[in-house]
């Protein structure tokens, strides 16, 4: 028997065929190919700039969440309060400076500690009580949900906030969160820069660093990650962190593209950033998915919510479609999975 032969079959290289179908993201590339074909024939103006244009903005809206509600669902925990967190942090920012008559950047910063405070509430939450992270989230959504429209009413007399574009420092806060430029005949805004930047720091960190094998590790199996030395409270703690760094730049974004702020606005969010993360090969029972899978996921959204309006079709019929694809994605992911396993 020649050498070569009886080499170990487990250390010869991965073809790119076996390493391409042991990618999360696989089923959610084929799955936007495939509606990306659909609309392209469904309706006319889908291919145009203008049209890439409104897609690739709805698409980071509900990216820039997805992406650390990815790395949350890797490590094993939901987050049901990252929707009107969202809102809760441009209110912050909005009513701060107003009420103190402060810099714009003032009331963006002390929004960004307190949303912060809230991430680290979840996080502390979760791993001093053991329950589990759906009631954790769930108390701290309808508590912030409450505070919203409570404080806003109690501040600003109404269920919006004042305008505070002739406020010191708002000129420099929109370029920074909701500034956009013409290139050609296609309008990209800031959205689009931070979200790809999320994707590619979320996947860095997934991939390059200790801390994203603690991820993986903890949503395998928190008792075994802790038996290896895993600081587990502490990833967790991160991970929450990461989801509200996350919502208070949506929140900035929303504050900055309107001015004005709906003290309800948020609510359901949460359910669209788990979607886009599940579609995007994340398990609901955490250790396996990618941000780069959320990114895609987020792209399915922004096509199917937009090809639908170009297709002249019923804005109704959106959520089915959004439920229909969550079932096949997930149905696809599990596949994909189980073909990885045994390979």
């Amino acid at each position: 028997m020649s050498a070569s032969a009886t080499v170990d079959e487990r250390l010869a290289p991965a073809s790119v065929v076996r390493r391409l179908l042991g990618r999360p993201e696989l089923g959610a590339v084929v799955g936007a190919a495939a509606v990306f074909v659909f609309f392209s024939f469904a309706a006319d103006s889908f291919l145009r700039a203008s049209s890439l244009s409104t897609v690739l903005y709805s698409a980071s809206t509900i990216g820039i969440m997805a992406v650390p509600v990815a790395l949350l669902m890797i490590g094993g925990e939901f987050d049901l309060s990252a929707g009107v967190m969202v809102t809760t942090s441009a209110l912050l920012s909005s009513m701060f400076s107003y009420q103190m008559t402060a810099n714009v950047w003032v009331g963006v910063l002390v929004s960004l500690l307190v949303t912060l405070a809230v991430g680290f509430f979840n996080g502390f939450m979760l791993t001093r009580t053991r329950l589990p992270s759906f009631i954790i989230t769930l108390g701290t959504f309808l508590m912030l949900t409450g505070l919203n429209l409570g404080f806003t009413k109690l501040i600003s007399g109404s269920v919006s906030t004042k305008t505070i574009a002739d406020m010191e420092g708002f000129s420099s806060a929109r370029a920074l969160f909701a500034s956009q430029w013409n290139i050609g005949s296609v309008t990209l805004k800031v959205t689009v820069l931070w979200w790809l930047v999320l994707v590619a720091a979320a996947t860095w960190i997934l991939l390059r660093t200790r801390a994203g094998n603690w991820i993986f590790a903890v949503g395998g199996g928190a008792d075994a990650a802790r038996a290896t030395g895993v600081p587990v409270v502490k990833t967790r703690i991160g991970l929450y962190m990461g989801v509200a760094l996350c919502a208070w730049i949506s929140g900035q974004h929303i504050l900055f593209s309107f001015d004005v702020v709906q003290s309800g606005e948020g609510v359901g969010n949460e359910f669209l950033y788990i979607i886009a993360a599940v579609i995007g090969g994340c398990l609901m029972t955490g250790g396996y998915g990618s941000a780069i899978g959320s990114a895609v996921g987020a792209f399915i959204f922004g096509m199917t919510s937009n090809g639908i309006v170009y297709a002249q079709w019923n804005p109704d019929w959106f959520k089915f479609f959004l439920g229909a694809m969550l079932l096949l994605a997930t149905l696809l992911n599990a596949w994909v999975r189980k073909r990885a396993e045994a390979k």
